[in-house]
């Protein structure tokens, strides 16, 4: 007689900070890519608002950009009914869940994490404890949905890593309560860089002109990519080492385009900086012109998308709270 193996079903969980600037990078790098998962049986898709509070926020504009988060979601293509898309702040099992983590994670862990090091030197008038403990809510996020593939950038990596080994602790002492998480971290996705320093990754943190948002209009977009940087040469090619801006406009258009970058060379052979700029300008308004007007659709139906959020809340909550019972019983706290 055959022994049945039983596969844990595929869970996918990405969460965005409700910046506000949602970069060109970080579409490219991310919400371009939701469909690669259309497969997964469980695929969560959070607005981490509780993760901001890190930094002072105007909290009229959190709740608009969280709301306005969730709205591109949709806008980019992610279907509410077929994927759970919420704010972590409306699912109260994230804090819980990172209060008891917060006890099984060690300070020198926490204290070799580059962000905190990082936050730490660009907000120094405010290193907080949240700031310090914000990957015991990371790992919360994710192992309350017995995630098991996490698409990060290669800079969150370390942040699964910790997850892992907090998932991995907890286990050793009360058996298996937390799926172990995998980082996944696409090898051929684009890395966008910066427009004006083209050597840097394209960070929303940055000054406006060096960067492209998913919400800026056509005009401001040919603006800013007319002023990137590229080099004192003539010729078009694609050498990240020695023409950095030049190959960062070429990534752009390959990218958006599908195009092989031999191809996307060849077709501006001949031709100079200007040609190039016009048609990255070109291959960003085609692709943001339809999700700018989804999104302006779904915003104007504000009682829908409240609706939505509410629904995507409760499925997550359902699923939180099975894993937060099991908690709750291995550490021995009194559940009514």
């Amino acid at each position: 007689m055959e022994e049945k193996t039983t596969e844990k079903k595929q869970v996918i969980y990405s969460a965005i900070q409700p910046s506000g600037n949602i970069t060109l990078g970080n579409y490219i790098g991310a919400l371009r890519n939701f469909s690669i998962f259309d497969e997964a049986e469980t695929r969560l898709y959070c607005v981490a608002d509780l993760h901001s509070l890190t930094v002072r926020q105007n909290s009229a504009e959190l709740r608009k950009r969280s709301l306005s988060l969730a709205a591109l979601y949709m806008a980019c293509g992610l279907d509410p009914e077929n994927n759970i898309i919420y704010c972590q702040s409306t699912v109260s099992a994230h804090a819980e869940l990172a209060w008891i983590l917060n006890c099984f994670t060690y300070m020198g862990e926490l204290s070799r994490m580059t962000q905190f090091k990082d936050k730490s030197a660009k907000h120094a008038d405010n290193i907080n404890a949240g700031l310090f403990t914000y990957p015991v809510l990371m790992a919360s996020d994710i192992l309350l949905y017995q995630t098991t593939t996490v698409p990060v950038g290669i800079d969150q990596k370390q942040h699964v890593e910790i997850c892992r080994d907090i998932a991995q602790r907890f286990n050793s002492l009360y058996g298996d309560v937390f799926t172990v998480p995998e980082p996944y971290i696409r090898t051929v996705s684009a890395k966008i860089q910066s427009l004006s320093e083209p050597t840097k990754k394209m960070s929303k943190s940055d000054p406006e002109e060096s960067f492209v948002s998913v919400f800026d209009k056509p005009d401001v977009i040919r603006r800013k990519i007319r002023r990137a940087v590229t080099d004192s040469e003539t010729e078009i090619r694609y050498a990240p080492e020695t023409k950095p801006g030049v190959s960062n406009l070429l990534t752009i258009i390959s990218a958006l385009e599908n195009k092989p970058m031999d191809d996307v060379v060849a077709s501006l052979s001949g031709l100079g900086y200007g040609a190039l700029k016009e048609a990255a300008a070109e291959a960003v308004i085609r692709e943001f012109t339809p999700i700018q007007a989804r999104f302006d659709e779904i915003m104007a139906d504000k009682e829908t998308l409240s609706r939505l959020l509410k629904q995507g809340a409760e499925h997550a909550e359902a699923l939180a709270r099975k894993t937060l019972r099991k908690v709750y019983k291995k550490v021995g706290l009194v559940q009514l």
